[in-house]
């Protein structure tokens, strides 16, 4: 559940709020207990995905899509 602090608060505790966040705590700053603003930790975007890029290491057996024998759909139907 993250802090609540008004703006007074925040502004007076800047660092300390700071120092919250960066354990990964989540603060709301709110005016008049209403929220306007959030602080998070900050991270770093993960690389770009590019497609392709596991081509040749997953392979997909040729019976991939075969009915599943009866033992297994006998445990579907309990």
């Amino acid at each position: 559940m993250p802090r609540e602090v008004n703006i007074y608060e925040a502004k007076t505790h800047f660092s300390k709020l700071l120092a919250l966040v960066k354990e990964g705590e989540e603060i709301i700053i709110a005016k008049a207990g209403k929220p306007v603003a959030r602080l998070v930790p900050f991270r770093e975007q993960p690389e770009k995905r590019v497609p392709g890029s596991a081509k040749g290491k997953i392979t997909i057996a040729p019976d991939f899509d075969a009915p599943l024998p009866e033992s297994v759909l006998e445990l579907f139907e309990g």
